[in-house]
């Protein structure tokens, strides 16, 4: 080893899917050329493994376990996984855990399925808004995430994986009270906002009695070696790409909760305010509450500001603050998820996929931050609402990718920041709600001074 982290060796039978492969799919996935598999399954399967980490640094996150290798051994009972120099923290007594042992077997499932059926097929026109919906829904029903008999009380949880831990308290009191009231979880599946709904639900299942309480982490390869699965997670979904990550939330969330957080939980706003604003959708139900405790008001209020000078009233109309108050937020959604059902119901829509929404092209094609990319973003008041919406999600997203990305810090490395432009009036605005987060030290989590990965023109 050339580290100094504990590192264990070990053979691990699969855990709940995916005991069998074929000889040519295990050769893809221990593949590193073109069109392997190895360093996607890697990555992906060393951050279930590095899960409770303290830093949000992917590069050294990667380079901490430089050594870390896996191997897969092929008996008649199926397939098994050999683990070298793996984190010593996914064991307890020489043996992995057991919703470790889950979870990376979820990532396997994922990622085999997702290359064969939905990118080799040929099954899916992923071109098309449809053909892409599709595909996100048979992602998530092979990940068993679409059970019947379904309910209307799954609530999904947004915010920051570097939040104070008086935030992260409050994310938990609110998690608590959704557990009281039967309400189950889907949040990004990390640290922080993401963590402490869960956390909080898990008690208050128990107190109720509820023993199949699910909570459900959606991610995807970019973030994930950043914001690891955090050990509450009983159902995880590595999704391909951002895009069709934020769809998955969507179509399988009833309602949405907003922690505090940073770039990241501002592009996840935009994306689903952006939705919400497309005409097909006015009168879709589908509740919105932000919320946080009395220090988190400023961020919520700087949103705020920020959605109505660039977004207009009809996105406040979408939302709705509430401060300091786990149990209001707990009824408001509660009520909430009474429109909806009586929605899906009128509508003859399923309830666990929101087939009705209508998403536009424009929020589902995969965007890659480059220095070309992020120049050419279009930012205009002339621009119907939820296009622009969709152009300033792209932007954070951006911002995200420098943040968390090694591949996106390299070619910040060597190019220097990325270029954003735009109306002037708009870039006014987004200077100032980027200085708040830089500010409140929302940017990053691994405690080093924060160096921007942007310049905004």
């Amino acid at each position: 080893m050339t580290n100094s982290v504990q590192c264990v060796d070990a053979e691990v039978w699969p855990e709940g899917s995916l005991e069998v492969l074929s000889h040519f799919e295990v050769d893809l996935l221990k593949s590193s050329g073109t069109g392997g598999l190895y360093p996607l399954l890697r990555r992906c399967m060393l951050a279930v493994l590095n899960s409770g980490s303290s830093t949000d640094d992917t590069r050294e996150v990667l380079e901490a376990y430089s050594d870390f290798e896996i191997g897969f051994i092929q008996q008649d009972r199926g397939l098994k996984i050999s683990l070298k120099n793996a984190p010593s923290a996914a064991f307890v007594d020489g043996k992995m855990i057991r919703g470790t042992r889950e979870l990376l077997f979820a990532v396997l499932r994922d990622i085999v399925f997702t290359h064969n059926d939905i990118f080799a097929s040929g099954r899916f026109d992923l071109e098309s808004a449809q053909g892409v919906t599709n595909a996100v829904f048979h992602i998530l029903r092979n990940a068993r995430i679409l059970s019947l008999p379904a309910q209307v009380n799954l609530v999904v949880c947004w915010g920051g994986h570097a939040i104070s831990r008086v935030e992260y308290d409050y994310s938990k009191l609110v998690g608590y009270e959704m557990g009281l009231r039967d309400l189950n979880v889907c949040t990004g599946c990390g640290p922080g906002a993401m963590k402490g709904p869960m956390k909080g639900a898990t008690i208050g299942h128990a107190k109720q009695r509820i023993g199949d309480g699910r909570y459900i982490g959606i991610t995807e390869p970019g973030i994930i070696a950043a914001e690891s699965p955090n050990p509450i997670v009983n159902s995880l979904v590595i999704m391909p790409d951002m895009e069709k990550r934020l769809e998955a939330f969507v179509r399988i969330g009833h309602g949405i909760i907003v922690f505090p957080g940073g770039v990241g939980t501002a592009e996840e706003i935009l994306y689903l305010l952006g939705v919400l604003l497309h005409p097909e959708n006015h009168g879709h139900p589908l509740p919105l509450i932000m919320t946080g405790p009395p220090a988190a008001e400023s961020f919520f209020r700087q949103i705020d500001e920020f959605v109505k000078a660039t977004l207009g009233q009809a996105a406040q109309d979408r939302y709705k603050i509430i401060i300091d108050d786990p149990k209001s937020v707990a009824r408001e959604m509660k009520r909430n998820l009474e429109d909806v059902l009586d929605f899906r119901k009128a509508n003859g829509d399923a309830f666990y996929f929101n087939w009705r929404l209508k998403i536009d092209k424009e929020f589902q094609y995969p965007f890659v931050a480059t220095h070309d990319s992020m120049q050419e973003i279009e930012i205009s008041e002339e621009l119907p609402a939820h296009i622009l919406a969709a152009n300033l999600r792209r932007v954070f997203s951006g911002i995200v990718s420098g943040n968390v990305r090694e591949d996106t810090a390299e070619r910040i490395d060597e190019y220097g920041p990325f270029q954003i432009n735009g109306s002037e009036r708009i870039m006014g605005l987004l200077d100032k709600l980027l200085t708040v987060f830089v500010e409140q030290g929302r940017m990053k989590l691994s405690g080093r001074e924060y160096d921007p990965c942007y310049v905004i023109k």
